[in-house]
């Protein structure tokens, strides 16, 4: 975990919630909670603690007295602190910095995938039911009923579905990824194949690159892993190369995991030119870089690919089908190189076992249905034109677009004036809309202005005129608006 030294102005004692103390006392436990500081580990001395923190002595004090009356902690007489007992259990909301819980990654999913069927989910990341090809679904539900006992009944195969990981192989060929099947298996979703990834390529305490802003969960996958998280800014093209650059010298990362076709949140597509520059850095630093191709199917035309370009040398692609198919049906694939995928295939069977057939077999089916290509090009026609009128809608309530994605269902937008997102998703949600504040997406907590919105979900009015009710009572609302520190 990052952990930005803390400004002291002055002994700091007192303790109330946000003083130097009590952000002390988070930083400790956030090293317990990751375990860098476990049973039995001695905390640094007050003297260290507070020089790295930049706090005075008696702030350290104050909190090591704290966390001893609480029992985390225990003194011992001439040696200093140490952590008492058993680890507690893994908070990943304590391993991240402390948020509101608006702009919180795992607030964001929980209240997208909690909320009831009466609400707007404009900030949620999947299509509405009647947007997925059901009819499609059900065909390949009725022919899967037929099938073989053994389609029905066994554990897949470690690799998973054969016919499947030959389709996928010629799909990722017309992006001009080059892997035979043999190079491909399935996973149980692209979160699983993030995380399979994750314990393969990285150890607890390595650097992991991401972009900033990138997908929120992201974010909590490498905190699971307990993974050094830093974030290089996003541009139109691509990460900015420069910063890019300058992360690698300073922080030798093992990682670094990202989105080229239509990156989420920010809809941008990576160019060529970027592309190059980042794999060739890649290449004198030792990074693996690991692309997540989620949104593939939302593109109008293929967009540049970096394990295209690498030919899955030293990036491996991720991929699922629960945008496009179902998000029920979970089936994911990895594409690596083979000497890779034999190790891959041990964390499967060890995390997972065998592989999800069920789920497999029916996404065969429903991408050899006679329909799924005209699906598919009514899909994305529908997309485009959902994201030019909630674009037009955004604007003329003062809420504007940073770019206007080539494709796909994000749009990243700025709020006017100064309102903070956070807060503004919290007074939405009084009104049962769930809103995804750009903080959720941002590692260093600069996009407090934004909000992704997935315009397939934006189509109700009764968002645009609570946005435009909130916008317009924020002059007489100062808690709508971002602090000024």
């Amino acid at each position: 975990m990052m952990f930005d030294p803390i400004q002291s102005g002055g002994g700091g004692r007192g303790g109330g919630a946000g003083t130097l103390v009590s952000r002390v006392m988070a930083h400790v436990r956030a090293r317990i909670a990751g375990r860098t500081l476990g049973p039995g580990a001695r905390l640094p001395s007050i003297r260290a603690l507070a020089a790295s923190l930049r706090v005075s002595k008696s702030t350290v004090v104050e909190a090591y007295d704290r966390l001893a009356a609480e029992g985390a902690i225990r003194p011992r007489r001439g040696a200093g602190f140490f952590v008492a007992g058993h680890a507690p259990p893994l908070s990943l909301a304590d391993l991240g910095p402390r948020l509101e819980r608006a702009v919180d990654p795992l607030w964001v999913s929980r209240q997208s995938l909690e909320a009831d069927e009466a609400a707007l989910k404009p900030g949620c990341g999947w299509l509405p039911p009647d947007w997925m090809p059901q009819p499609a679904l059900r065909r390949a539900l009725r022919t899967l009923s037929r099938a073989e006992p053994g389609a029905l009944a066994e554990y897949g195969t470690p690799l998973g579905l054969s016919p499947l990981r030959r389709l996928l192989a010629q799909r990722l060929a017309g992006h001009g990824v080059e892997a035979a099947p043999d190079q491909i298996m399935l996973t149980e979703s692209g979160t699983q194949a993030i995380d399979l990834l994750c314990r393969f390529l990285i150890e607890p305490g390595d650097a992991v690159l991401v972009d900033d802003p990138c997908y929120f969960n992201f974010h909590a996958l490498l905190r699971a892993h307990r993974a050094r998280i830093v974030g290089v800014p996003y541009t139109p093209h691509g990460p900015d190369i420069a910063l890019f650059e300058q992360a690698l010298a300073e922080h030798k990362p093992r990682l670094y995991l990202t989105n080229s076709a239509l990156h989420n949140p920010t809809g941008a597509t990576l160019s060529p030119l970027v592309a190059h520059r980042v794999l060739k850095l890649a290449e004198q630093s030792g990074l693996t870089i690991v692309e997540d191709d989620i949104l593939a199917d939302f593109e109008p035309e293929p967009a540049p690919r970096l394990a295209a370009f690498d030919g899955l040398d030293r990036v491996v692609q991720i991929g699922s089908f629960s945008k496009s198919l179902s998000a029920s049906v979970r089936c994911g694939f990895i594409a690596a190189r083979r000497d890779w995928i034999e190790g891959l295939l041990d964390l499967k069977i060890a995390t997972s076992f065998g592989a999800g057939r069920f789920g497999a077999e029916l996404v065969l089916a429903m991408l050899i249905d006679g329909g799924h290509r005209r699906h598919m090009e009514g899909l994305r026609t529908r997309l485009s034109r959902a994201m030019a009128e909630t674009a037009d809608r955004l604007s003329a309530i003062g809420v504007e677009p940073w770019l206007v994605p080539r494709g796909g269902m994000f749009l990243w937008c700025a709020l006017p004036g100064g309102l903070d997102a956070a807060r503004m998703a919290q007074t939405l949600l009084a009104q049962n809309i769930v809103l995804a504040p750009g903080n959720a997406f941002s590692l260093a907590q600069t996009a407090g202005r934004f909000l992704r919105f997935n315009v397939a979900q934006s189509g109700d009015p009764r968002l645009f005129g609570a946005l435009e009710r909130a916008i317009a009572t924020a002059d007489r609302s100062p808690d709508l608006r971002i602090a000024v520190k």
